[in-house]
């Protein structure tokens, strides 16, 4: 199939699919004497194992790691269970950052009059609180 076909059948956009490409994630793809890229049954495979770890927020670096894993029949799960702990990790702490960024905004919008009047909480805490004359 044409890339085209490829990027419908996976659900990733011809785009991403020459990225992971030369990102090396993808592996070769057969060309036609004209060049053009045909892509196969486990090649989309491949692409779908990307999108969804896309999904969950993996990094490319650990969609490469997790591929290699998934390409190793001998690999051990405790490997595989050690970076999706990690990222489980990474994401309470994202969103631990995003919360407190929330009730920052959120007690900065409550103090904001939200008037004519030029004085603004919001504006002087962007700015390293207010300006002294």
């Amino acid at each position: 199939m044409n890339i085209g076909e490829a990027a419908a059948a996976s659900g990733v956009s011809a785009k991403m699919i020459r990225h992971y490409e030369a990102l090396g994630l993808v592996p070769g793809v057969a060309r036609t004497g004209a060049g053009y890229r045909q892509y196969d049954a486990g090649t989309v495979h491949h692409l779908r194992f990307i999108r969804r770890a896309r999904d969950l927020g993996f990094s490319t670096t650990e969609i490469a790691e997790l591929l290699a894993l998934w390409r190793n029949r001998s690999r051990s799960s405790a490997e595989v269970k050690k970076i999706a702990l990690a990222h489980v990790a990474d994401l309470q702490r994202r969103i631990a950052e995003m919360q407190a960024m929330q009730r920052t905004l959120s007690t900065l919008a409550t103090c904001c009059h939200g008037d004519d009047r030029p004085d603004c909480p919001i504006l002087d805490d962007l700015g390293g609180g207010p300006v002294s004359s």
